[in-house]
């Protein structure tokens, strides 16, 4: 960007006008698509203006943790393809995908997020895990967002199969997965939190930045909040700093934000699940 339209930009967003026509707490338009992975366990599609992601949720049997024997747990990898930016080509993309598999795996490090205990089929002997794999088709700014409500949507998808524990007169143990697809067991996401990223521009913060916002500013705040507007995580993001007054208006703007767009995402999972297996595919992956 030029000097030009730097200046342009922080000008509008002093008015509390950006240069799509949003205001400085307004999202661009989502779309949501669940479902659209057959051999996965649960995967979803969301689109946030130009930002593309694509989350599969695999379930797999695997041994709990030394240090929690009663609980299942979930494994991220992030994939940046190179289509979605020239600068995710070789290794380009691998330390980006790194960042944000850290922030998830801080954001699920928690016992309230998801109830790991419903993962566990027999305590310190077997139990599932949820492998989410994130691939980003394209690049279009505000980042963790869309990753955020991608991995929520995928993981109110999942199904796991109900698992039963049959144990002999010698005390052997024996697995039986069931055979009915439609017997199986679903993750609560009510307490799942979405990420809320706001901007540093100017003396004003902005949220769902795109990318010529995002090169306006030194500093943004990735907030998580859950939908009842509980701040679960925070991190800062940039070179710039900011005063603790900004970040408690970011923080109260982000429970905001994020309360609306849990209620949004909700209904939306809600309504399409409704629809049932005939509701029509969208996009290149129906």
């Amino acid at each position: 960007l030029s000097e030009a339209e730097k200046v342009y930009i922080v000008h509008g967003v002093q008015e509390d006008l950006r240069v799509d026509g949003r205001g400085c707490e307004d999202y661009r338009c989502v779309e949501v698509e669940t479902d659209v992975v057959s051999n996965t366990s649960g995967s979803a599609r969301v689109k946030l203006g130009h930002t593309d992601f694509l989350v599969g949720v695999k379930a797999e049997m695997g041994t709990p943790k030394l240090e929690k024997p009663n609980e299942g747990y979930l494994e991220f990898f992030v994939d940046c393809s190179a289509n979605a930016t020239p600068e995710f080509e070789g290794r380009g993309g691998d330390d980006l995908g790194t960042e944000i598999a850290n922030t998830l795996y801080r954001i699920f490090n928690n016992k309230s997020s998801v109830d790991l205990r419903s993962l566990c089929i027999s305590p310190r002997e077997h139990c599932w895990v949820l492998y989410v794999d994130v691939l980003l088709l394209e690049c279009g700014g505000n980042l963790f967002d869309a990753i955020s409500i991608a991995v929520k949507a995928a993981l109110f998808n999942t199904r796991i199969p109900r698992v039963r524990v049959l144990e002999d007169e010698e005390g052997a143990k024996d697995i039986e997965l069931s055979d009915d697809p439609y017997d199986c067991i679903r993750l609560s996401v009510e307490n799942v939190p979405c990420i809320v990223t706001l901007c540093k521009i100017g003396c004003r913060h902005v949220v769902d930045a795109t990318l010529q916002e995002e090169a306006c500013s030194l500093a943004s705040l990735l907030v998580s909040v859950t939908s009842k507007g509980v701040v679960t995580c925070m991190r800062k993001v940039g070179k710039g700093s900011l005063d603790p007054e900004s970040i408690f208006e970011m923080m109260e703007s982000s429970k905001r934000v994020g309360k609306v767009l849990h209620v949004s995402l909700q209904s939306l999972l809600h309504k399409e699940e409704s629809l049932g297996p005939k509701r029509p595919r969208v996009g290149f992956l129906g």
